[in-house]
Formats: C-alpha cells, structure tokens, sequence
C-alpha cells in the first residue's frame, strides 16, 4: 500500500475556510479528486498525509463521516 504524501489541495473558493476540497495532489505528477481519494483510504489501497511545514509533524488523512452528511477528509 504507497503511503502518499498531500502537498496541495484545490478548492472552489481557495480562501474560504469552510469550502470543501475537491482535489488533492502532489503539485506535480498526481492530482485526485475528493472522491478518488475516498475510495482508495476506504478500499486501502493507499494511505495519504501532510507534513506541518514548521516542525514536520506528520498527520494522516482520513475519512470522516456524519449521519446525513457526505463524507469528507480530515
């Protein structure tokens, strides 16, 4: 299972804080949408992260759902 790192993200309304992402990517050779991603944490075919830039902290990203609510990523 590759273990992906998350370097950009692609919103509707890039400074809005409370858009949803659409697509996530490497900035250069892979970028999925939401749903993709989704899929793949969900079937186990990868896992993704980030990295905090100013201590290098790792944080997983996964999937969150609410009762009648699409799911999302955290």
């Amino acid at each position: 299972m590759p273990d992906v790192q998350v370097t950009c993200i692609i919103k509707p309304h890039p400074q809005s804080p409370h858009e949803y992402i659409t697509h996530l990517g490497n900035g250069r050779t892979w970028l999925w949408t939401r749903e993709q991603v989704i899929d793949s944490i969900d079937a186990k075919t990868n896992t993704f992260y980030v990295l905090d830039p100013s201590n290098s902290k790792r944080s997983n990203v996964g999937v969150v759902r609410e009762n009648g609510k699409a799911p999302y990523l955290r």
